[in-house]
């Protein structure tokens, strides 16, 4: 691929491609010894409040408020057109994705019962990539992961910069409305590695190649992708009324 908005850069396509590959083989054995390799460290102190490790609490709340959440999807799970985002919480064009576009789509359609977003998290670009998202994914458990997602977007730092801190991560937790040291040491947990291996199997079934990726199609059926020229709103309200109105 080349680097283009809708695109991660050639280097990073080739980091996924054998970040999935690597996954398939180890990933079983993550789940079987998870316990035992589960973080015995106690997470690092927190913020003493939300908004000094958080930016964007109030905006992510007025986003989410009243809409269900089912561990790592969005929206009404009788919602007739679902859409899957495949992402890693450090890629940039994730964050623009999630800033531009994922707003209108929760407000127009998501709110309203059309559509339902799952998340796939994939963790390919490097430690913080992991952290973020195995974070994430713990709050999945809490029915949080969306809240905790896009304010790790709004707070996204520099690659591999030591920026997704228990610090920080304990402050969207906490701005989450979720027990900071309960979700952190649960990081390490048979379900977070379940939902690992899973959304590796299904990036590799899919042909992921870049981040983020789309499928889109009715809820129930099988999701071809969808590759949009941009990640602004307009290829994705037009998908998405395609499918309602067909």
């Amino acid at each position: 691929m080349s680097r283009t908005r809708t695109n991660v850069p050639a280097h990073s396509r080739k980091r996924l491609l054998l970040a999935l590959a690597a996954g398939a083989l180890v990933a079983a054995a993550l789940v079987a010894t998870s316990l035992v390799n589960a973080r015995a460290e106690s997470p690092k102190p927190v913020a003493e409040t939300a908004s000094e490790a958080a930016a964007g609490t109030a905006e992510v709340s007025r986003l989410l408020s009243g809409i269900p959440q089912d561990g790592t999807f969005v929206g009404r799970p009788d919602a007739p057109v679902t859409l899957v985002e495949y992402a890693d919480l450090q890629c940039p064009y994730c964050a623009q994705w999630a800033r531009e576009t994922l707003p209108a789509l929760i407000r127009d359609y998501v709110r309203p019962g059309k559509l339902r977003i799952e998340f796939r998290g994939l963790a390919f670009i490097g430690p913080d990539s992991d952290s973020a998202l195995r974070t994430a994914l713990a709050a999945a458990a809490h029915d949080r992961l969306w809240h905790v997602v896009e304010l790790l977007y709004l707070n996204q730092g520099a690659e591999n910069s030591g920026w997704a801190s228990d610090e920080l991560l304990g402050g969207i937790l906490e701005a989450s409305g979720l027990d900071p040291a309960a979700v952190l040491g649960a990081r390490g947990s048979q379900e977070v590695e379940g939902l690992l291996l899973r959304a590796n199997t299904q990036a590799q079934a899919a042909r992921v190649q870049g981040t983020p990726s789309f499928q889109l199609g009715r809820t129930g059926e099988a999701l071809p992708p969808l590759t949009p020229h941009t990640l602004a709103p307009p290829p994705f309200r037009a998908a998405v009324e395609q499918l309602l109105g067909s």
